[in-house]
């Protein structure tokens, strides 16, 4: 591809690699990018943010495409992951340590099954207080970092599939289609809740959006790899 090309929109699908913000990968793609055709401005966005514990499909937009973002972003998200049962943490996931301790005797493979049922559809979820979405011009994670207490409204999202593909013991595998807004953290902490017990996320990867596959993705090192070499 060309600097034209990138400037006049590219769609670039990308697995984004463990411990990484989405936003330091468009930073990192940009700046390949210029370097790469020696261009002193383009647009990079991306649609849709991962967590920096999770990995998988991000879609990144370059230069005119940037308008579609909106588009992709409300597309319906495919994830896969494990949930831990029998503990949680403040973040419902590995971000932040286990506060607190569940039992788990009383959990069989058969009640698991059958309470996936109990979120599928229309369903209100809290997000986590330990998430970039904004109140009173501050991302919520800031609250939670300092330790001021932070009321978080609860919204309406929609979950077509919840599927459990492994059972081990605490841990347990699943496959969620979703749609925008979802947070999955949220999901394995309510499921631990519904389980009368408690559960956090131990690992979450992003499969599609929309007609977007993980399968057609590039790491980020393949993807610069393939740009022009000074």
């Amino acid at each position: 591809m060309t600097a034209e090309d990138y400037l006049s929109g590219q769609v670039l699908l990308i697995d984004k690699p463990l411990q990484w913000t989405s936003f330091q990968v468009v930073n990192k793609l940009r700046w390949e990018i210029r370097r790469a055709f020696n261009i002193k401005k383009i647009k990079v966005g991306h649609a849709g943010t991962l967590d920096p514990l999770a990995t998988g499909l991000l879609v990144i937009c370059t230069g005119k495409m940037t308008k579609k973002i909106d588009t992709f972003q409300a597309q319906i998200k495919e994830y896969t992951g494990t949930i831990v049962l029998g503990s949680t943490t403040p973040s419902y996931d590995l971000e932040t340590d286990i506060d607190q301790l569940y039992p788990t005797e009383h959990i069989t493979e058969a009640l698991i099954l059958e309470t996936t049922k109990q979120f599928i559809g229309d369903i209100q979820q809290f997000p986590p207080v330990f998430s970039a979405i904004k109140k009173d011009g501050k991302r919520l994670y800031e609250f939670a970092r300092a330790g001021e207490a932070v009321e978080v409204k609860s919204r309406t999202i929609h979950i077509s599939e919840f599927e459990i593909t492994k059972i081990d013991g605490t841990n347990v595998d699943f496959r969620v289609v979703c749609s925008k807004g979802t947070y999955i953290r949220s999901l394995a902490h309510d499921f631990g809740k519904a389980l009368n017990s408690g559960a956090h996320l131990s690992a979450l990867r992003r499969t599609k959006i929309g007609d977007f596959d993980l399968s057609n993705a590039l790491s980020l090192e393949d993807f610069i790899a393939k740009l022009p070499s000074e």
